[in-house]
């Protein structure tokens, strides 16, 4: 038998980590990696329980490995904060991104999906990811936050070089970092405008939310607040979303018979993405830094040490899943962890079953069967996002 070694960094591992995912979560359930200095957990009840424990398991260091250590919860990213700050943002946060505001974009989504797909339909084939996936979710948090029709191409063209990723230093990069300034410009413009002109939109409801602390003082987000959520929404709904559809399109066409009744019955797909979510998360790796020495399965994980959650890892966990490396549209019971579990529960969840709702659905309207060309399909990877860049596929 091989050396057991995991490393999110290591691209040959990363085509097919499950075999190692599943040595790990038997052989070693909190693995020590020293080369990158992390511990990793990967069973889904150790993994579910350290979402839950915020006071142990930090946010407050960051979570993508590249960027642990340092403090960063001045930078007033909500993804970065623990409670108390976390809390009084949150809610501030809740009370503009409502269900309501979510469900409302049901017809604009729709309406994306038909602009972008319409133009292949008769045709032999066409890129999924490239010419589809990539596109539609910034399109569609662009249309959340109110953003002009005639501005949200070029906001995608912006958001895109956020993603920007260099060999070495992954997205920390000039590149990345220009093309978030000139977002964040942006964003800061289009709420000065709705400060004089409300409208019914996202950045209005930013805008104008509040809350009362616990010292009885009314509060609003302040500037920068508002604009690093708008910046969080384009970088965590738009590279998972594209990712999410990129799977979709290839584990679809290795489950043929799945897809046909995905077809056949649209009321299955809440319930497919929910098992493509579980199956192969996009964003499968979240970072948590240890506030106290932690025991566990008979290893200490002392205090002040990187620990990788490994949500893609726990969601093939035959302890909480039946046959769990088996595609299964039908699975019911325990639920995935994929969009973490209590105070940093993915707040775009909704919007993400939304949008790979619908644009199933309107893919299978007009390509009820495809095959994906393997030969030209591309992979991304970085320490923490698994997917498509390219998926290439005949119609």
């Amino acid at each position: 038998m091989t050396d057991l070694y995991w490393d999110p960094y290591d691209e040959e591992i990363e085509r097919n980590p499950y075999e190692t995912w599943r040595r790990l979560r038997d052989e070693a359930p909190v693995y020590r990696n020293d080369k990158h200095d992390f511990y990793a957990l990967t069973r889904f009840a150790d993994v579910e329980a350290a979402h839950r424990d915020p006071q142990t398991f930090s946010s407050a260091r960051g979570t993508v490995l590249e960027i642990m250590g340092p403090d960063l919860s001045r930078t007033g990213q909500m993804i970065f904060l623990d409670p108390p700050e976390h809390t009084s943002l949150r809610q501030l946060v809740s009370r503009a991104f409502t269900p309501r505001r979510v469900s409302a974009l049901e017809a604009r989504v729709r309406e994306l999906c038909g602009e972008l797909l319409d133009p292949f339909v008769g045709a032999s084939e066409f890129d999924y990811v490239q010419d589809f996936g990539d596109h539609l979710p910034s399109m569609v948090i662009s249309s959340l936050l109110g953003l002009p029709r005639e501005d949200q191409r070029e906001v995608r063209h912006i958001v895109d070089g956020m993603f920007h990723i260099e060999p070495g230093v992954g997205i920390v990069n000039d590149t990345a970092m220009n093309a978030a300034m000139e977002v964040s410009r942006y964003i800061a413009g289009e709420m000065e405008k709705r400060r004089d002109n409300p409208g019914d939109d996202l950045l209005t409801a930013l805008v104008q939310a509040e809350i009362v602390d616990e010292q009885g003082l009314t509060r609003r987000m302040t500037e920068p607040e508002t604009v690093e959520f708008a910046i969080l929404l384009f970088v965590a709904g738009t590279e998972t979303v594209g990712r999410l559809l990129g799977w979709a399109a290839v584990v679809l066409d290795e489950n043929a018979d799945q897809r046909k009744e995905l077809a056949a019955d649209s009321s299955l797909l809440p319930k497919a993405v929910e098992e493509l979510l579980r199956y192969e998360p996009p964003s499968g790796i979240q970072g948590r830094w240890t506030t106290r020495d932690v025991e566990l399965h008979d290893t200490v994980i002392p205090k002040d040490s990187k620990v990788l959650l490994v949500t893609a890892a726990a969601g093939r966990d035959e302890r909480a899943y039946p046959d769990p490396d088996r595609f299964d549209i039908h699975r019911s019971g325990q639920p995935h962890v994929s969009f973490g579990y209590g105070i940093h529960f993915c707040l775009g969840a909704a919007l993400a079953r939304l949008e790979g709702r619908i644009a199933l659905e309107e893919t299978l309207k007009r390509f009820p069967t495809w095959d994906v060309d393997q030969t030209r399909a591309q992979r991304l990877h970085t320490s923490t996002v698994r997917g498509y860049t390219k998926v290439p596929i005949h119609v």
